[in-house]
């Protein structure tokens, strides 16, 4: 061949790379940059049609905006000095000087409404005051909370805490400060090593690094211009998937396509025919499984609640970003650089396509060709035995003690609160009913099992003025026995709902703090009975198409479905005794299932599409052996970068996060070396032609090879 030929074949691949190139100097800075327009108020992320919903629409009416209050907290064992007309002993002598503190927050930058007088506890111990503030302070929260730190130490003998709502986003905050840096490092470079382990090549690794970072950017920049535009939300948790995501996809992608690239290298001279022969190999099964990620997170839009759904097409977004640099960056890429991309490793060591294989997978296979039935049987039966524990994971949601990892101070002034005042004080829950009939709504609250005590918003506002009536409408504060973050007060709070709405006339709606959760909690639990059988209906359709057949898909999802019950299930085991988590998020059981389901049957996807085109070949039996030996490697190097990658969500100190990164990444490694490698291929191998059904290789007479 000339060489002004191979220059002109060298052509489209050298553009291809300067576009990317470019691509990745103009947008990559976006990737450090989302958390500019992300948001860690929890308030943005309500149910939409929720009744707490409704109330945090109508406190606007009382020019109260929804706040988020910030309790101040002063405990000591000082007696009364004299300064203040108040008597006895612990802090009461202390109550004038906590006045005047909390009265001169009033004119705060960021503090928002009527700031409260000192509230002395029963044993006399500790003194609280509550701050509301704006909810849409932003990086400024920190800032404010500071201020009223300072202030509040400037009473005399006390010891000043900060606990609330406010107090726990700001450590929120906190836990996610430099997680675009930090996580993104953690995750490539422990991809990194394993690539480098796998492929025992210098430039392989960082090519596929190079690759899954431009999609990154990619990604980011989009999601940046949207949620800059208010067309999507993102929060920190949002931007750590992300990460994890398209990194985890990327590099996934990337291997197959790598595996297959050194497969025709081994057969054939020229480098762009070896790229061409891979692609048109690879990307039926690339894009499937994308297809069944992309659609799986899409199908997050049918959640009520605003966090499921904007990480739908953020994931989305990024899985897309992910093909498309596959499928064009890393092959310009391998074409440029040939066999060399795999140096010192020699392509053609490598059995090539229908070879007989060699190592682990060869007796692997063996194993299954031997005996099928014992393999799935086992196998079947130990992941049967897991899911039986999966009814253990409780979805409750979590109390704020649980929320960190590790002890944070709102955590800490939480607990000093509970033990000197009632649980909700502070933090109460919020009716929304008619004024004529304010008496009534007072009585039945104040009846109601859980409640510490009612009270109207009076005009003045202090206590015993006249109510406060707009359109109609007055505001009642039911302070709850318990704190306002544990189940008992949602328990409460539901038993609220149920006596006030019985009042004729009333037209009572309950909200604030602990009815945010309850409805989160109801809204999760409907969105996992709606999204789950749309997203096994979706798998089940690409399968389908692509694999041509209607029982083996449905094979497919039973086995990742029992996958993900099974990983559940020692989640349970493992959250409550190793980890020490009482429950879970509503949204972690759902999370867990979009990720496993959705990215497990990639790796279905990768082995049945080989094993067709080698059934194909040399028919069924052979076609499943053949198709394990040569896929083995490779999709067990990529589940293992994945879970890799997700587990390191671990380092942002959330329990959410640990709780998905432990799920998707136990689950992954699970799925790759017990379902794929064994139970998959031994029902395929036990079934023979007829799973193939009702396909042309379903009534193949070729099924023993």
């Amino acid at each position: 061949m000339s060489t002004t030929p191979r220059r002109a074949r060298l052509l489209v691949p050298l553009l291809l790379i300067a576009v990317w190139l470019g691509v990745g100097g103009v947008l990559g800075p976006y990737a450090g940059r989302l958390g500019e327009v992300a948001t860690n108020d929890q308030a943005a992320f309500l149910p939409r049609s929720a009744e707490s919903t409704a109330v945090v629409t109508a406190q606007r009416a009382f020019r109260q905006d929804e706040t988020l209050p910030a309790i101040v907290v002063w405990t000591g064992t000082g007696t009364d000095t004299g300064t203040s007309t108040d008597t006895g002993t612990g802090l009461a002598g202390r109550r004038a000087d906590a006045d005047g503190v909390l009265a001169s927050l009033a004119d705060t930058p960021g503090v928002a409404g009527q700031v409260s007088p000192a509230l002395l506890s029963e044993d006399g111990e500790a003194l609280e005051g509550v701050v509301p503030l704006r909810t849409d302070l932003g990086d400024d929260l920190a800032g404010t909370l500071d201020r009223i730190r300072a202030a509040a130490e400037r009473v005399p003998g006390t010891t000043v805490q900060l606990a609330g709502p406010a107090a726990a986003q700001a450590d929120l905050s906190d836990a996610f400060a430099g997680i675009d840096g930090l996580l993104l490092v953690v995750a490539l470079v422990t991809v990194l090593v394993i690539l480098l382990l796998v492929y025992r090549s210098v430039l392989l690794p960082l090519v596929i690094i190079v690759a899954a970072v431009l999609a990154l950017g990619l990604a980011c920049a989009i999601v940046y211009a949207l949620a800059d535009h208010d067309l999507v939300r993102v929060d920190g948790q949002v931007q750590g998937i992300l990460s994890i995501l398209v990194i985890g996809a990327a590099t996934d992608y990337a291997l197959l396509l790598t595996a297959r690239y050194r497969e025709e290298l081994a057969a054939r001279t020229d480098r762009t025919d070896a790229m061409r022969a891979a692609l048109r190999q690879s990307w039926g099964a690339v894009v499937a499984s994308a297809a069944t990620v992309v659609l799986g997170l899409l199908a997050l839009l049918l959640s009520d609640l605003t966090n499921n759904r904007a990480l739908g097409p953020v994931g989305a977004i990024g899985i897309v970003c992910a093909v498309v640099a596959t499928l064009t960056f890393l092959p310009a890429v391998l074409v440029a650089l040939g066999r060399a991309a795999y140096w010192p490793a020699e392509p053609g060591a490598r059995p090539a396509s229908g070879g007989t294989g060699e190592g682990v997978w060869r007796r692997v296979a063996d194993l299954v060709d031997r005996a099928p039935r014992r393999v799935w049987a086992v196998t079947l039966a130990a992941l049967l035995a897991g899911a039986a524990f999966a009814p253990m994971l409780t979805s409750k949601g979590v109390p704020l003690d649980e929320t960190f990892v590790n002890d944070a101070p709102s955590v800490a002034a939480q607990r000093t609160l509970s033990e000197h005042f009632p649980g909700g004080s502070g933090n109460p829950a919020v009716v929304i009913a008619a004024a004529d009939r304010l008496e009534p709504v007072l009585a039945a609250a104040r009846r109601t099992e859980g409640v510490a005590g009612a009270a109207g918003t009076t005009a003045s506002g202090r206590p015993g003025g006249a109510p406060l009536v707009v359109d109609g409408r007055v505001r009642v504060d039911v302070t709850l026995d318990d704190a306002a973050d544990s189940e008992a007060a949602q328990r409460t709070v539901a038993r609220l709902r149920t006596a006030l709405h019985a009042i004729p006339g009333a037209d009572a709606l309950v909200g604030g703090y602990t009815a945010q959760r309850y409805d989160t909690l109801r809204t999760a639990e409907r969105d996992r009975t709606l999204i789950v059988p749309v997203v096994l209906a979706v798998i089940f359709l690409i399968l389908t198409g692509l694999l041509r057949s209607l029982l083996l898909p449905a094979l497919l999802v039973a086995t990742v479905a029992l996958n993900f019950l099974a990983t559940l299930g020692v989640s349970a085991l493992v959250f409550r005794h190793v980890f020490g988590f009482g429950g879970t998020d509503p949204s972690v059981p759902l999370y867990g299932f979009v990720f496993l389901v959705a990215l497990g049957v990639d790796y279905n996807i990768f082995l049945m599409s080989r094993v067709r085109e080698e059934s194909l070949r040399h028919g069924v039996r052979q076609g499943v052996l053949r198709g394990l030996v040569t896929t083995g490697g490779v999709i067990t190097s990529a589940g293992v970068v994945l879970a890799a990658t997700f587990a390191a969500l671990g380092v942002i100190p959330l329990a959410f996060l640990v709780q998905i990164a432990f799920i998707v990444a136990f689950g992954v490694l699970l799925d790759t070396l017990v379902v794929r490698s064994l139970l998959v291929p031994a029902l395929v191998r036990d079934i023979g032609a007829p799973v193939w059904w009702p396909s042309r290789l379903g009534r193949s007479d070729r099924s023993d090879g």
